[in-house]
């Protein structure tokens, strides 16, 4: 069920970090895009870590939140990230979420972020259906 992305930047807590992007691919996987702002930039002038983290997060969570259907809520509590790569402003960064499998209580996950063909960071992480 390949479609476009949609809009959730004015939803939550991504409506503060300049929104976010997102669609299905399949059931189990899913696709997220932001883009880089001056405002999302360390002192070094690249991506800061803590928004390559939002990312992943919201993006990752969003899609725990599809599989399990608009009734269903779930929280993060795990998520590991490996930092590969630097973006900087200008940049569109293109996330996956890809749902490794999914218990009565437990939704597990890997993540990536890729610029282009530079892959910016992955992660894996775990969501507890509230």
């Amino acid at each position: 069920m390949d479609q476009e992305f949609s809009d959730i930047a004015y939803l939550g807590f991504m409506k503060h970090n300049g929104g976010l992007q997102f669609r299905e691919i399949s059931g189990s996987d899913f696709e997220y895009k932001a883009t880089i702002k001056e405002f999302h930039l360390n002192s070094a002038g690249i991506t800061h870590g803590g928004f390559i983290v939002t990312l992943l997060d919201s993006g990752m969570g969003t899609a725990a939140h599809r599989v399990l259907g608009p009734n269903t809520k779930a929280a993060t509590i795990s998520l590991d990230v490996k930092f590969i790569c630097g973006s900087k402003a200008g940049d569109i960064l293109i996330g996956s979420a890809k749902v490794l499998k999914k218990t009565k209580t437990l939704v597990f996950m890997q993540g990536k972020i890729k610029c282009g063909k530079r892959l910016i960071s992955t992660a894996e992480g775990i969501w507890k259906i509230l």
